[in-house]
């Protein structure tokens, strides 16, 4: 039976790759907890400077842009708060030095929840496979909500140890719990559009894709419009 999530957690933090990889993932379930009241933060740790087919773009001038996006968009949904890690696009590891940095930002926030990308999802079928970034990223995340953010001994100088209680990872072929965005799927349309150095010309492409996606696991969820994670229950 595929269930569906309507509590609201008290704060939320989504840790991504790129400057639109939390919209295009779940905008609108970040928009419904903020509507509610949540405490909702965003941490984006690529610079997004290489993102572009184009040969004659310049990196820092596009890595610019990209915040600017980020910061409409944060808006849009409603976001306590935004920030930027600014690493090299492309070349996200899964290091000790950014586990700690995962871990400073956990201890900092103290979220109820955290989101971010699903790290075992990798073919999805013939026409796409995961991005890098987005790998090295999901499985630097959970080593740093698990073990280390927990535990005081690990990264001492990153603060006072925090518990997370549940993670919820996007972009997942194992999605076992559902988000109704019904309600919101105006805003994720709004916020993934603000993202404009990432999409093609024409101006129904943002609506008409994230539409279809979100009526796709709305039809497995059994509501309008859905966005599904994999569950990982972290905290005792």
């Amino acid at each position: 039976m595929v269930e569906r999530l309507d509590s609201v957690p008290e704060s939320a933090l989504a840790v991504y790759a790129h400057p639109d990889d939390a919209d295009v993932a779940c905008a609108g379930t970040l928009a419904r907890w903020a509507k509610a009241g949540c405490a909702v933060h965003l941490v984006v740790c690529a610079d997004g400077a290489r993102g572009t087919p184009d040969p004659d773009a310049r990196p820092a001038e596009l890595a610019r842009v990209r915040a600017e996006e980020v910061a409409a968009a944060a808006g849009v949904v409603g976001l306590a708060s935004h920030e930027s890690l600014r690493l090299l696009d492309g070349e996200l590891q899964n290091t000790a030095e950014l586990r700690s940095e995962l871990v400073a930002w956990i201890r900092r926030i103290r979220p109820e929840v955290v989101l971010g990308h699903d790290p075992t999802a990798i073919f999805f079928g013939q026409h796409y496979f995961n991005h890098h970034d987005h790998r090295e990223l999901g499985w630097a995340l959970l080593d740093a909500l698990s073990p280390a953010a927990a535990l005081p001994h690990y990264f001492p100088e990153r603060g006072s140890a925090h518990q997370v209680q549940v993670a919820y990872l996007s972009g997942t072929l194992e999605p076992d719990v559902y988000v109704d965005v019904t309600e919101t799927i105006d805003v994720k349309v709004e916020a993934v559009g603000c993202h404009r150095s990432q999409l093609p010309e024409s101006d129904s492409w943002a609506d008409d894709v994230v539409r279809g996606r979100a009526a796709e696991e709305g039809s497995r969820a059994g509501v309008p419009y859905a966005e599904g994670f994999r569950r990982l229950f972290i905290g005792p």
